[in-house]
């Protein structure tokens, strides 16, 4: 960026202890925020190392996984995936539904006992945060190498994609997806520069055109100035908020946002709060003429 974070740190800290304008005066339980450059340098920490359950940001090296196989020339963009609300645990194999009514993707669910393609999959798993295409992505990609692609960003232990969404068999046995911000953090910057230990331009660009197809930009988007050019992914689940974004503001340096809430706010006032943490990030490099006097 041109200039230093001059404030960023009261500001930031002032914005995680009180969630401004979220509607509710409830103080957040667990929030955890990294922001870094695309070096994978933090900027500023708060509790960014606490793990919290993934919800759908799972989903962000879950696809970078894909393409990785892709370019090696183990998978094809364009064969056809049999679709199917049904999957087998990783605990044990017994057969699961997802139930699609807390589904956001009618487009694939349309599609059970025909075809989708693996391309067509990754995009509804990104843009709509469809958790079929994410199992069916699961079964295809396997869970091996996700876990390959957190260890070559260096991810900690806390970091785990152990199974796929609502495998309740395996959850009662502690098999579960954990992130931590900073490996949030850590996994967009390696796409924002294109890490070549993940395979470079050829499997990180069409993760961030994914990724900026984003149709679920309420939380740090949301607290940028429109049209600040941005790639992320979200997740959500009662009592849980999170998004991580690489955002390229035109003219300056790219910078990565990962904040990571289990917080007692409904989902509208948990994305209000987010988006709060973004606006201070933002306003602490862009000041206003009053704030410069």
């Amino acid at each position: 960026m041109a200039s230093p974070f001059s404030d960023l740190d009261s500001r930031l800290d002032r914005a995680v202890a009180a969630p401004e304008d979220s509607g509710s005066s409830t103080p957040p339980t667990a929030v955890s925020v990294w922001l870094g450059d695309l070096d994978g340098r933090p900027r500023y920490e708060h509790d960014a190392l606490a793990a919290h359950y993934a919800a759908s940001t799972m989903k962000l090296p879950l696809v970078i996984a894909a393409f990785r196989r892709v370019v090696r020339g183990e998978l094809d963009l364009d064969a056809p995936v049999t679709v199917t609300g049904r999957f087998a645990s990783v605990l044990d194999g017994s057969p699961f539904d997802l139930d699609e009514s807390d589904d956001q993707d009618p487009s694939t669910w349309s599609a059970v006992g025909g075809t989708r393609t693996l391309r067509e999959l990754a995009e509804q798993a990104i843009t709509h945060s469809s958790n079929i295409a994410t199992n069916l992505l699961v079964d295809v990609v396997g869970l091996a190498e996700v876990a390959e692609v957190l260890r070559i960003v260096g991810c900690s232990p806390a970091t785990v994609v152990g199974r796929g969404i609502e495998d309740a068999a395996a959850r009662a046995a502690g098999i579960t997806n954990t992130v931590t911000a900073t490996d949030l953090g850590l996994v967009m910057a390696a796409v924002g520069r294109r890490d070549p230990a993940l395979g470079g331009e050829a499997v990180l660009a069409p993760v961030e055109e994914l990724l900026a197809r984003q149709t679920h930009v309420d939380q740090v988007p949301a607290g940028l100035p429109p049209g600040t050019p941005t790639a992320s992914k979200s997740g959500w689940i009662p009592g849980v908020s999170h998004d991580v974004a690489l955002v390229r503001p035109e003219g300056e340096e790219a910078f990565v946002l990962a904040v990571c809430t289990t917080i007692d706010l409904d989902e509208t006032e948990a994305a209000v709060y987010v988006a709060g943490i973004a606006r201070e990030v933002w306003r602490a490099e862009h000041p206003t003429e009053e704030e410069r006097a």
